[in-house]
Formats: C-alpha cells, sequence, structure tokens
C-alpha cells in the first residue's frame, strides 16, 4: 500500500538530509507504529506519505514514494485526499470550519459525497469518537483532547484506505486514548486500512503494533521488525519494556499483561521492600499558591466549582481528569486569564486577574498547550536572547536550558521550523529564564521521547528543591509518577481526588502508571524505584 524506495528530503539552507535512505513497504491492512526521538524526521516521513512533504513544505525529495501506486512527487496532498487521510500534530492547524459536526463533513463535501452518504458517516463517527455531545459546540470551545478527536474523525468520515496520524493520542486522557487506539484497531482489522502512526508515548500503542520503524538518528536509515524485536534495540522505549530489559525477561513484554505474567519472580524479590522515599516539601511554608471556593465560568459552562487547593514551595503536582474536566482553566485562573465568578485566588501574594500582566510574570510562569503562542522571534537564538532580557538574566541563560532540554537546536532555525517537542522544549526554557515562585505547564511531555522527557523531569526537580512550587496539568501518568508529589483529580469541574500520589494512582486503574500496574498490589510507580531495590543500573 505504501512503498519508499531509498527516500531522502534535503530542507533548504539545511546541512544535512532530514530522512536519508528510507527503503520500506507498508501493507494493505497493517498498523505500522513509527519511533524514534524528537528531531529524527518522523514528521517528514509522514509527510512524504501524504504529499505535503515536498509540495507544501519545499525542501528536495530523493526516491520514490507511491501510495496505493501513487506517486506523490506527480500526485499534489488534494491528488490523494481520497486515498490518504492525514491528521497532524497540531488538530487547530487542521480545522477549517467553525463547528464540530461542519468540521466532519467538510472532507466528504470535497470529494462530493452524496448528501445521505455524508449524513450516516457524521453520526458514525460522532458516536465511534464519543463527539455526539460536542456536535453543535465551537471547535474554538473544545479542549486540546477534544480537538484532537474532532481533527481524527474529520478524516475517518472520508473511509480514506490510509490513515497517517501525527501523535494521535498526545492531547487524550487514557481513557479517550485507549478509545481512539481501539478504533484504529477495528479500522484495520476489519475493514483492511493501513495505519501508519507516529507516537513518542509508546506505552499507549506498542502492543497494537504490526510492525515498528524505528529512526534512530537524524538522517540514519529505518530499522523495522516486529514490535519485540524493534524494542530490545531502540533507544526510546516504554517503562514496561525498560522493566523486562533490565529483569532480562524473554520475550520482552510489549503490554502489561505480559509484564505481570513474567514479573512473579521479581513481586517475590521485592516483597518486604519499599520504594525510596520522596522528599516532601515543608509543611509548614506559606502557600504560594491559595485557592478556595473557585467557581469559573466560561460562556455558559460552569468550568471550574467549588475548588479548593493550597500548593506549597517546593511541592509538585498533577492536575488530572479526563478530557474537558478543567485543568487548563484551572491554570488560566493562576495566570489571571479567566476571573472567578465566585472564590478567592492568591498565588505568590496577588490577585491573579488584577495584577498588570507585567508584574505577574515575576509571580508565575505559564508554558500553554500550544507553546507556539509564547515564541515570537525569528530564530531561536533571537528568542532566547530576548527571554534572557525579560528575565533580567545572564545572557546565554535560556540558551542553556534549551540545549539542556533538547540538544543539537541550531541556533539559527526559525521556531515555526521546530519539530512540536523542540517547539516546546524552547517555550519551557523561556519560561523557566525568569525562575518565577510558581510554574505552571500544561501537557509539558506533548511531542518529548523519553529521554527528553527525562531532562525535563530533572530539571523540575531541581526547581522544586530550591522552592518553587510547579503544578502541571497531565495525562501523562508516567511523568506524574516521576515528578508528582501529589496528584489533584478534576472531574466535571470538581476536585474528585487529593492526595500523595502513590495513594491516588496506585488505587486508580485509569491513572496509573505501567509499573503500578505490572506489580500490584505492591506500591511501585517507576522503574527508577525498583532499580534502587534491586541494585540494578540505572
Amino acid at each position: 500500500m505504501i512503498h519508499f524506495e531509498n527516500v531522502s528530503v534535503t530542507y533548504a539552507d539545511a546541512d544535512r538530509p532530514a530522512i536519508s535512505g528510507v527503503g520500506l513497504t507498508v501493507e494493505e491492512g497493517e498498523l505500522c507504529l513509527l519511533a524514534g526521538p524528537s528531531g529524527v524526521g518522523k514528521s517528514t516521513l509522514l509527510g512524504a506519505v501524504s504529499g505535503l512533504v515536498p509540495h507544501f513544505t519545499g525542501g528536495r525529495l530523493g526516491g520514490r514514494v507511491t501510495v496505493a501506486g501513487r506517486d506523490t512527487r506527480t500526485h499534489k496532498p488534494r491528488e490523494l485526499a481520497d486515498v490518504v487521510g492525514t491528521v497532524g500534530q497540531d488538530p487547530l492547524a487542521h480545522f477549517v470550519t467553525d463547528v464540530v459536526e461542519d468540521e466532519l463533513a467538510y472532507g466528504m463535501e470535497s470529494l462530493g459525497i452524496a448528501p445521505d452518504v455524508m449524513r450516516r458517516r457524521v453520526e458514525e463517527t460522532l458516536d465511534l469518537l464519543g463527539l455526539a455531545e460536542l456536535r453543535d459546540r465551537p471547535l474554538a470551545t473544545l479542549s486540546g483532547g477534544q480537538r484532537q478527536r474532532v481533527a481524527i474523525g474529520s478524516v475517518l468520515t472520508v473511509h480514506p484506505k490510509v490513515l497517517v496520524l501525527d501523535e494521535p493520542t498526545s492531547a487524550l486522557d487514557p481513557g479517550a486514548a485507549e478509545e481512539v487506539l481501539a478504533i484504529l484497531q477495528r479500522l484495520v482489522h476489519d475493514l483492511g486500512t493501513t495505519v501508519l502512526l507516529a507516537e513518542h508515548r509508546l506505552e499507549r500503542v506498542v502492543q497494537y503494533a504490526d510492525r515498528v520503524v524505528l529512526l534512530p538518528g537524524p538522517g540514519e536509515p529505518p530499522v523495522v521488525g516486529d514490535p519485540a524485536s524493534v524494542m530490545a534495540v531502540s533507544p526510546v522505549f516504554p517503562p514496561v519494556v525498560a522493566l523486562g530489559r533490565m529483569a532480562g525477561w524473554s520475550p520482552l513484554p510489549l503490554s502489561v499483561r505480559d509484564a505481570r505474567r513474567a514479573a512473579g519472580t521479581l513481586r517475590e524479590a521485592l516483597a518486604g521492600r519499599s520504594p525510596a522515599p520522596v522528599a516532601a516539601p515543608a509543611a509548614d511554608g506559606e502557600p504560594v499558591v491559595r485557592v478556595s471556593g473557585l467557581a469559573v465560568r466560561r460562556g455558559r459552562t460552569e468550568a471550574l466549582r467549588g475548588v479548593d487547593l493550597a500548593v506549597r514551595p517546593g511541592e509538585a503536582i498533577a492536575l488530572m481528569g479526563r478530557n474537558g474536566a478543567g485543568k487548563s482553566t484551572l491554570l488560566g485562573t493562576l495566570t489571571g486569564l479567566h476571573q472567578p465568578a465566585s472564590g478567592a485566588v492568591r498565588v505568590d501574594g496577588v490577585v491573579p486577574h488584577r495584577t498588570a500582566p507585567r508584574r505577574l510574570v515575576r509571580h508565575v510562569g505559564l508554558v500553554p498547550q500550544e507553546p507556539r503562542d509564547l515564541l515570537y522571534a525569528d530564530t531561536v537564538a533571537g528568542e532566547c536572547a530576548a527571554a534572557d532580557d525579560d528575565a533580567g538574566a545572564a545572557a546565554g541563560t535560556c540558551r542553556a536550558l534549551v540545549e539542556e532540554l533538547l540538544p543539537a537546536v541550531p541556533d539559527g532555525t526559525h521556531p515555526r521550523d521546530l519539530s512540536e517537542g523542540q517547539r516546546l522544549a524552547l517555550a519551557l526554557a523561556v519560561v523557566l529564564t525568569a525562575r518565577p515562585p510558581l510554574l505552571l505547564l500544561d501537557e509539558p511531555t506533548r511531542g518529548l521521547d523519553y529521554a527528553a522527557k527525562a531532562r525535563l523531569v530533572a530539571h523540575l526537580r531541581a526547581l522544586a528543591a530550591g522552592g518553587h512550587a510547579i503544578v502541571l496539568a497531565t495525562h501523562d501518568v508516567e511523568l506524574a509518577a516521576e515528578l508528582a508529589h501529589r496528584v489533584v483529580v478534576l472531574a466535571d469541574g470538581e476536585v474528585v481526588a487529593d492526595g500523595p500520589t502513590a495513594q491516588v494512582a496506585v488505587s486508580s486503574p485509569a491513572f496509573a502508571p505501567q509499573v503500578s500496574k505490572v506489580l500490584r498490589p505492591q506500591d511501585w510507580l517507576t522503574v527508577s524505584q525498583v532499580a534502587g531495590a534491586m541494585g540494578w543500573p540505572g
């Protein structure tokens, strides 16, 4: 169905190819997972399937890519639209209408599909993706995860032979991600749809893949094989694979179920041991954040109600909950973007919505879901210089943070030309340069590979140890397990759980990390905890 013949892509002014020497065949009805570190060319390879590369991105395409017999060099994306459905990393860039139902129908209208068929397919897709209650909602009012589901639905209605998806679960809560992956499996198994997807959260996807294509480094040829064999040599791998590698399990487990079957001896060895205690913030410190009885309305929707929250210096808190639960609204309220309908909010002694933005940035910093909202310079070096100047920091402070979070990002690169993960690293560095007492992060690991996420965790731990309070809204249960002292779960705008991470995560099937599920009922959360207890090398 998809054939790559010695394909390379080199962008204008680049000193090396983004991808090189790619020879690959993806068969009809196959779910093929594209994996690799951030910035190795995964999005470029996906774009070559849809024709976006090179027709829209520019650059030089070497070799040949064919999809269902059509050469992408001679067929532009609009001439492949009936065969290839594409969902990129940014749902907002994908939308062309204003309302959910209109967006689902737009692709079919462009292809001239009969109205009665269009109506039936829209209804089927609304039900498949759990979007029926959102059909009349403006796209601008949806949460990030809801937008992602609409973007996926808008290509499913066309019934393409090939689906190309770039991080399709990155903005989804665990339950919604499972629903989307179940739909993709149904399309593959029942309809013979070919699915090629790139995803950094391999713990969600790898067990469903028929094959894995690993891009090990920029310009390096891919490693192709069955998931277990590729994960055995991959530089990026999920926690359950890390546990299997360290324990020497064979065959290497890809799912929690497989790992539990192999973990009997490990559970026995860990019996009677406990994870190393996590350094907790001082209990008597004056809270950086005080929220009491908070209610926030967004239009006709009561986004938050009766929220109480206190965050102390040195404390890291993970806000979790399904898409639309109110996590981003709470972060926005802490930065003064939303005015409370009732209740009180104080951050570092000030009332956010009554404080001028230039003063407020000294108290709180926010990295939003869309990092590009913070970036306005023409180059990475320009962004870093501006951040140093705004924060009154020494020259080079921001650039050093970028290098720490995601190495090898060139100074002269325009932020729009960065991958999603690279753009996030730059935005994080811009905010962290000012070292605000309160740091807020909205889905901070979206687009980051495991190595970049580990560097982020290490940096945030250092900030917390230095007295900074951190609140992050995330669907990444592995991040919460590694970093958070507490987990606060929101549902329909209300706090339904607030407690130590081990207590909340272990008790919740939806928000438990992989290691917790494998070693249940023991209270282990991360591979590093197990490795420390067993004396394994890190």
